[in-house]
């Protein structure tokens, strides 16, 4: 257990949670009002996971900053987790969406603007082919269409511990047997996941070659680094190795850079010089404005299009009437290309740098059995004394009471954190005032636990 005084911490969250209800009175009136129409009174269940008893109401946002509707400022570390990852209504995307705002929202026909993304995109993770749209889960449900449409397989292989989306082939696990089976609390699995998925933990080559020894792979989806479960990071030669071993089973590779973007304008892929037959993106890349995107290699690209029909293409399950609508192109045209560029990465990853070295100091200095893993601008701590190599060991090391502890405590002194793990992201507007009201917070919050 990463904290053993549990009568202790329990103290700690009741002062934070009274706090907090005391100084939030604004957002418990709304949140009281919205229990009457909405489920938990929230518009999305996860919402209600948020710290305190109830979440914060924002009242305006820019920036790396934002305003609650009682009048607190915050830092936002969370950034919709990774929606925001831009920072809060960039001026150049912000320009973009009013102007196409004026000239149409959704035609069901192409605009100037995708094929600025495309080419953008194109450019950065050396994948030739690009479509687009309106989340990354939408862009993985497509790619797994069209790998099982060109192999003729069934199966796919993810990672355990593993987040891609909504997809639903990917809510599996593995058993204390290593067996696959659905993911603890799979809400309505529409079919065992074992019928269409293997799971193969993270950095064991060995596991996925024997999965794609099967002969009924289709696909390997991935992260080339794990970042839902807590960052876990490749070690040397793992991601090289999948590439060798789906090429000499004929399996499809799909890099989903969705969060893993946080390594640069290219994310992993190009930074790592990796080359998978595919790429999914979402969230980051319309600054806020539903977008997804997959990109295929040429040979990819050319089965596909080869084995398709002009006259079924649209009943065939890829893709939807707002897919690529003439908003999302805007946004992503402004923000790939004016944002999200080179020379913003190069800035936030030297702010997350700080922030990293600061967490692991006071880990240090107080003697946690914690540790901070970093990926690019995109930086976890973890209760436990190593980087984890798999996602079991990540998953392991969770602890929920102390994680919503921390949480609060850093609410109440105005930073906002992912409800879901201890990760912190850097958006281009970010400051080194705005790390160093972490690194307040956080020795606060680790003296009160282990001084």
């Amino acid at each position: 257990m990463a904290y053993q005084d549990r009568e202790k911490l329990a103290r700690l969250f009741a002062n934070e949670v009274e706090l907090f209800q005391r100084t939030h009175l604004a957002s418990r009136l709304k949140h009281d009002k919205a229990l009457g129409p909405m489920m938990s009174g929230v518009p999305m269940s996860w919402m209600a996971k948020w710290p305190g008893g109830y979440p914060v109401y924002v009242e305006s946002a820019k920036g790396s900053h934002f305003s609650d509707v009682d009048g607190i400022d915050y830092v936002d570390f969370c950034l919709g987790d990774t929606g925001a990852m831009v920072g809060h209504s960039p001026e150049a995307s912000v320009a973009a969406i009013k102007r196409q705002l004026d000239r149409g929202i959704t035609f069901m026909l192409p605009t100037e603007a995708a094929t600025i993304a495309a080419q953008t995109l194109a450019d950065r993770f050396g994948v030739p082919k690009w479509q687009f749209t309106l989340t990354a889960t939408d862009a993985n449900r497509h790619i797994l269409r069209y790998a099982r449409h060109v192999t003729g397989r069934s199966k796919i292989v993810v990672h355990d511990y593993c987040y891609h989306g909504t997809v639903d082939e990917t809510f599996a696990n593995l058993d204390d047997a290593g067996t696959t089976v659905s993911r603890q609390n799979n809400i309505g699995p529409q079919i065992d996941p074992a019928h269409t998925t293997i799971v193969v933990p993270f950095n064991d080559l060995d596991a996925a070659e024997r999965a794609f020894a099967t002969g009924d792979v289709a696909a390997m989806l991935i992260e080339p680094a794990m970042t839902n479960i807590g960052i876990v990071l490749p070690e040397s030669g793992y991601l090289e190795g999948l590439r060798e071993l789906t090429r000499k089973y004929g399996v499809i590779l799909i890099h989903d850079e969705t969060h893993t973007l946080s390594e640069g304008p290219g994310g992993m892929t190009a930074r790592r010089h990796l080359h998978p037959d595919a790429v999914v993106l979402g969230k980051t890349i319309g600054a806020g404005i539903p977008a997804g995107a997959f990109g295929m290699s040429a040979e990819l690209t050319e089965r596909v299009v080869s084995s398709l029909h002009l006259e079924h293409i649209d009943v065939g399950g890829v893709g939807g009437t707002l897919a690529g609508n003439a908003l999302s192109m805007a946004a992503v045209a402004a923000t790939l290309t004016q944002v999200l560029t080179p020379e913003a990465f190069e800035s936030m990853e030297a702010l997350c740098d700080v922030w990293t070295a600061d967490v692991q100091a006071i880990i240090d200095e107080y003697g946690a059995p914690w540790q901070v893993s970093q990926l690019g601008c995109r930086a976890e701590y973890s209760f436990r004394a190593t980087a984890p190599v798999t996602g079991r060991e990540a998953a392991d090391a969770d602890d929920f009471e102390l994680q919503q502890y921390l949480h609060l405590h850093a609410l109440n002194r105005g930073i906002l954190m992912t409800p879901f793990h201890n990760m912190a992201l850097m958006s281009p507007a970010h400051t080194l005032e705005d790390v160093k009201r972490h690194t307040e917070h956080f020795r606060d919050a680790v003296k009160a636990l282990f001084a």
